[in-house]
């Protein structure tokens, strides 16, 4: 038996008000499955469970204000390596519908016979559904069997006689303020703890944009990239060069992520920001890239978020390129150790490789690291490796 214990969502978040589930006991679930919501300062966040096996017992209410690691829920876990059995009323109810349960084929030329009433003995249930039936007194002819062939099952009996359920109303996304204050802590705790230093150069995205222009013009509006994911995935490229960005400053040293996660920084409406992770971002094609990090970005808008995303970013790009500033420097999101900002695209002079002077479309990237981790020579090939890259967009 195991305890499912509330998540922490981030370096910012001690405590949730509980939201709903979305499971009972009894109910078989799987890692990664969702099972639960919960309401952060951030917007109301889905939360998966981490072992696969059958939810025992519910400890928590929605309703409930919750510090992370309070124990919601009671998991009776697989056996590791094992596969998973069925339980026994599955099984009796699997075998009560194979077995014969009164004349199933009418005789040649005779018309199907009429069942005007239900005839209880003739109803499909396990032995143990019929025993709970008993017990309740339930009349199983009007019970709806979700087992093989319709067998009626426990759970099914069970949920005949259970109230119906109450919808808990979707809360509230929480004031700006609330973000807001939440945001300054961390970033306090950031400033206070973490020996920033900072880095900046231009990068001509000449090359890159004019690639960008040809990939979108063959496909549909749907799938067109977007500058801002050239950047994300430059920066994912660059970390499989550089892994000693990736990851996080636990107990007093660096420990290297397993994953490349970025977080990306997302301005939720109503003001306020947050970074959920856009998981194994070096991976797949761009394209597969694109639409994850659309689906992102509108979940994020519309507070469907899930707890890995809020947890995993192993490393943050922000842009205010869209808003008109020319570079950003931005705050490391505790316990990362680095975070890549990107500033607007504009047209400057850059001298070409023939001695020439041309406006080509250039932007500022900064980079903010932790020195207890490394140093600006580190962070200047760092920076110099997403350049290259995104010299290269057709590798992205």
């Amino acid at each position: 038996m195991a305890e499912y214990r509330l998540p922490s969502l981030g370096a910012d978040m001690d405590a949730a008000t509980f939201v709903e589930w979305r499971v009972k006991p009894g109910d078989r679930v799987k890692r990664g499955d969702i099972v639960a919501s919960v309401e952060t300062s951030k917007g109301i966040i889905d939360i998966e469970i981490f072992e696969s096996g059958v939810v025992e017992a519910l400890l928590v209410q929605p309703g409930a204000h919750i510090p992370v690691g309070t124990a919601l829920a009671q998991i009776r876990t697989d056996a590791p390596g094992a596969a998973p059995h069925p339980p026994a009323e599955a099984a009796a109810a699997a075998a009560a519908a194979a077995a014969p349960v009164g004349p199933e084929i009418a005789p040649a030329g005779a018309a199907a016979p009429t069942r005007t009433e239900p005839d209880a003995g003739h109803v499909r249930a396990s032995p143990a559904a019929r025993k709970r039936a008993s017990e309740l007194g339930v009349a199983l002819d009007q019970v709806r069997g979700s087992g093989p062939h319709g067998v009626i099952t426990v759970e099914d009996v069970e949920r005949a006689t259970a109230p119906a359920p109450t919808t808990v109303p979707p809360a509230s996304p929480p004031p700006a303020a609330n973000m807001r204050a939440t945001i300054a802590a961390a970033m306090t705790r950031s400033k206070r703890e973490i020996p920033h230093y900072y880095l900046a150069t231009a990068i001509d995205l000449k090359a890159a944009l004019d690639w960008m222009s040809d990939y979108n013009r063959e496909r549909p509006v749907t799938e067109r990239l977007l500058a801002g994911l050239l950047f994300v995935r430059a920066v994912a490229r660059a970390l499989t060069e550089f892994p000693d960005f990736n990851g996080f400053y636990r107990d007093a040293a660096f420990v290297p992520a397993d994953g490349i996660h970025v977080g990306v920084a997302i301005a939720v409406r109503g003001g306020g920001l947050v970074a959920p992770a856009l998981h194994d971002t070096d991976r797949g094609s761009i394209g597969d890239a694109m639409r994850a990090f659309q689906d992102l970005v509108t979940r994020t808008r519309s507070g469907h978020l899930r707890a890995s995303e809020m947890a995993d970013a192993t490393i943050t790009v922000t842009s205010l390129g869209e808003r008109g500033v020319d570079a950003v420097f931005p705050v490391i999101y505790p316990p990362q150790v680095a975070i890549v900002g990107f500033g607007r695209v504009a047209q400057k002079p850059v001298v070409t490789a023939d001695g020439g002077l041309a406006a080509h479309p250039v932007v500022q990237a900064t980079l903010a690291a932790d020195h207890r981790v490394g140093d600006g020579h580190r962070g200047g090939l760092f920076l110099a490796a997403i350049e290259r890259w995104l010299q290269t967009p057709e590798k992205l």
